[in-house]
Parts: C-alpha cells; structure tokens; sequence
C-alpha cells in the first residue's frame, strides 16, 4: 500500500477518535441508525428483499449495515479491529447478525458474492481507486446493485491541487462525478441513479446505484 494511504489510514482512526469523543453512546448510534433508513429511502432503483445477502465494503464504525438486522450481512474495514479498540460506540456484539472482517476494498475476498454491495463514505480513501471498484464488481451477483457515496469535485483546478498537495489528507482519492461514473462504467455496469445528497463548494455528495 501506498505511503499516503497508509497516512490517510491513521489519520481516520484519529479523527473517529476525536469526532465521537464527546458524544453518548446511544444518541449517536440511533441518530446514524436514522439517517441510513433516510438515506435508504432516497434510493427509488433499490429493492431489498428479505432473503438478500448484503457486503457493507469499508464499513466504519457505524455502516449501513446497522439498517439491515434481519439480513444475513457481512462487512469489512482495514480498521475494524481498531474502531473496536478504541470506541465504545462500536462493539460487534451489537450487531449479531454481522459478520465482522478486516480487508481493505481492493483485496477482500471471502468466496461469497451479493446480490446489494453498499461501499459508503469508503471509495475515495482507497489506495487503488480503479482496483477497488473491480473488486466489488466481481463480488457482485448476476442482476445484483452496487451502492456507492462519493464526494466529487466540481472544480478541475481545486481538484488537482487536493492530488498534488494533498489538500485532503483522508481522502488519497480525489475525483469528479464523470470519473466516479467512469469507473462503474468501466467494470460494466449501468448507472441507474445518481442523487446528490449534499451540495457544496469544493465537493457535492452524492450515492450512486449501478447494477
């Protein structure tokens, strides 16, 4: 892995440190549960069924699959054994139907596929953006749908000065919504919908589904 991955790596263990330090336990985890089943309901090319199988890839400490507790869920991070180190918010026993693993988006591999892969708020701290997204293309079953977040430029010159300095330190990836849908592209598969969730100067958020 890259030297800047790596970096970027301590310094999101960091920032969760910091970012939850002062806040209850339980408000939190039920605000993020909130905002996943709202996130959930913008997604109208979305049909998740009881039986669905479901990969949370670069899960964090608080990943979509908090939404899901009667799926048969796995999900992954680099630092999942960190985040339950150091934050109380997050203990795998609090999700029992979650089958916990620690990997990174480019090598996971647990002889599985899916039928709705979510990569949430994970694509752009990737070492090997362009790996990463084959990846979870091959995980993906027959007709299944790919759900991935972004935060894409909508400045070429801020965007390149972020590569070049970088601006973003947790963020090794810095890219435009035409290169993020590029990349889905590239591994076959249709963009069914882009919604942008979130408006800003340097970056808009936005989820996109592909299938």
């Amino acid at each position: 892995m890259s030297v800047l991955w790596k970096i970027a790596q301590k310094a999101e263990r960091k920032w969760w440190q910091r970012y939850l330090k002062n806040k209850d336990v339980d408000s939190y985890r039920s605000w993020k549960l909130n905002y996943w089943k709202g996130l959930l309901e913008k997604l109208s090319h979305l049909d998740i069924h009881p039986g669905s199988k479901i990969l949370d890839a670069g899960c964090g400490p608080a990943g979509i699959y908090m939404a899901f507790p009667e799926h048969d869920v796995t999900a992954f991070d680099p630092l999942i054994e960190s985040y339950e180190a150091d934050l109380p918010h997050f203990k795998k026993s609090f999700y029992p139907n979650v089958r916990f693993k620690t990997a990174g988006l480019e090598d996971f591999d647990n002889g599985e596929k899916y039928d709705v892969i979510f990569c949430m708020n994970a694509i752009n701290h990737v070492a090997d953006i362009k790996k990463s997204y084959a990846n979870l293309a091959r995980l993906l079953k027959p007709n299944g749908r790919l759900v991935v977040s972004i935060d894409a430029h909508n400045h070429k010159i801020f965007k390149y000065i972020f590569r070049a300095l970088p601006g973003d330190i947790l963020h090794p990836c810095q890219y435009d919504l035409e290169e993020y849908t590029a990349f889905l592209k590239q591994q076959n598969l249709s963009v069914l919908q882009t919604e942008k969730l979130k408006p800003a100067f340097l970056f808009d958020y936005y989820v996109q589904v592909a299938g």
